[in-house]
């Protein structure tokens, strides 16, 4: 028989989209047009009256927060969430909801009350803690499907088990990796880098000018959202009053240098004296930029979720600005392709949800991802790379999700500064060590967060019901 293996790409890693999570506003709004989709495919779109939707488990109770119910709304008209624009998004949702109409994948107009026909069910269903069900009248005909958003803007459907997942023949990829041994071995075996690896698995996907040009896309995506967040001040919306602190940290560390744009923004950071306090401001800086960002709905790209999107840009940027002021596109693309391909084996191995398996699943992962990009532009060996990953998730073993208030700000937003700073450390700490001698293997600590997600206690996982969110109410912020 042949074995078969599920292949993620990079690019299903890090993938653009609209804050403020992956889980619950991303993935609720490529549901809404996936089932859009199904509709089309069965010749049953033009008759669709009327749509209502079910909201489930983290899904409903978190909802509000995460802007669930304005995904929705989006993916129901068609919209992109790559490319719509973000400025239009309050007046569409609010036209929708005061005219209680909807141009159903901005090709007919339906009747459609958010208020009434998007219903928050506290329950959860049993396939995942995410659930959402589109049901439509079409005629004498009802249509109903029900989707899961696992995580990192991934939609499946139930009959897509964990054991039978939607999978790729063995074969099919040049180098099928299930398990970081795996990596290591084609690393190891070939005399090659862990980059090397993974891009010539992903040009049997794609071209490498399909490459090149969906990697610039993503690196010039995270790069806008650091220089937006450093840029704008004011408080985040959703009540909770947080002031954005990007911006006061930017202009403290920027001083007197002068830019037309983000590039050159870039050359301005480089020509600043920068000691030990100034380099894990600058980091934090970046990290809480983004996230500030994605907390107002902005465009981010989720690495590999929307809530740790500031982790993967902040220790790019540290590279760029503090170690190799030559860096360039070549080096982005290989930090990627090292980052994304770490996150997939968590995705294969545990989970990328913080519904299922708390913060550790996203800050957690995202830590381990950027580690492991940082050490292999350092210079950093296969193993010392898979070590550095290690090191970083270690250290976040066990970190549960408690948003206040269901909103992605509290304690998200400095979650994603801390992470950027650990994988930092651990990529430090790898390139001291015996990383070809190491007593903790990286399939180990995935293997024992997956256990530790399984054993989590329900309402740390980004139900608002524990916590941080149960321990500080909305109205003592």
């Amino acid at each position: 028989m042949t074995k078969q293996i599920e292949s993620i790409s990079v690019f299903d890693m890090l993938k653009i989209g609209v804050g403020p999570s992956s889980s619950h506003t991303l993935g609720p709004w490529r549901a809404a047009r996936r089932f859009i989709k199904k509709l089309k495919k069965d010749g049953l779109f033009e008759k669709v009256q009327t749509v209502d939707v079910d909201l489930y488990g983290s899904l409903s109770l978190t909802g509000i927060g995460h802007a669930t119910d304005v995904a929705v709304i989006m993916g129901l008209t068609g919209a992109d969430p790559q490319t719509c624009s973000i400025e239009d998004i309050p007046t569409d949702v609010e036209n929708i909801k005061l005219f209680k109409r909807l141009n159903f994948d901005g090709d007919r107009m339906i009747d459609f009350d958010p208020e009434s026909q998007i219903i928050f069910h506290k329950d959860f269903l049993p396939f995942h803690p995410n659930g959402i069900t589109f049901r439509a009248s079409a005629g004498s005909k009802n249509i109903e499907e029900t989707f899961y958003s696992i995580g990192g803007g991934f939609v499946v459907q139930e009959e897509r088990k964990r054991a039978e997942k939607k999978m790729h023949q063995f074969q099919c990829l040049a180098r099928p990796v299930e398990k970081a041994t795996d990596l290591l071995q084609y690393a190891l075996n070939e005399q090659k880098s862990i980059s090397q690896i993974v891009l010539e698995n992903e040009l049997f996907l794609r071209s490498e000018e399909e490459v090149n040009k969906r990697m610039y896309q993503i690196w010039d995506v995270m790069l806008d959202s650091m220089y937006v967040g450093c840029h704008t001040e004011g408080t985040l919306p959703g009540g909770l009053n947080v002031r954005r602190r990007a911006f006061d940290t930017h202009k403290k560390l920027i001083k007197d240098a002068t830019y037309s744009d983000k590039y050159e923004w870039i050359k301005a950071i480089r020509s600043t004296e920068v000691r030990f306090r100034e380099i894990l401001k600058w980091v934090s800086c970046f990290a809480l930029a983004v996230n500030e960002v994605n907390a107002s709905l902005g465009r981010v790209v989720t690495a590999p979720t929307n809530g740790s999107a500031g982790v993967i840009p902040a220790v790019m940027m540290y590279y760029m600005v503090i170690e190799n002021h030559d860096a360039n596109f070549d080096d982005v693309k290989r930090f990627m392709l090292v980052a994304g391909e770490i996150g997939s084996l968590f995705k294969k191995g545990a989970t990328i949800s913080a519904a299922m398996g708390g913060c550790q699943a996203e800050i957690g992962v995202s830590s381990a991802m950027a580690a492991a990009g940082l050490t292999e532009l350092m210079g950093g060996s296969p193993e010392e790379v898979l070590m550095a990953a290690e090191i970083a998730m270690e250290h976040h073993l066990g970190l549960t999700c408690d948003p206040i208030g269901g909103l992605v700000q509290i304690p998200c937003i400095e979650r994603n500064a801390m992470g950027a700073i650990k994988a930092i450390n651990a990529c430090e700490m790898a390139l001291d060590a015996d990383a070809a001698n190491a007593k903790v293997p990286l399939d180990k600590v995935i293997e024992t967060m997956w256990q530790t997600a399984q054993d989590m206690n329900t309402k740390y996982k980004e139900t608002s019901e524990g916590g941080l969110a149960v321990n500080v109410a909305m109205s003592d912020c």
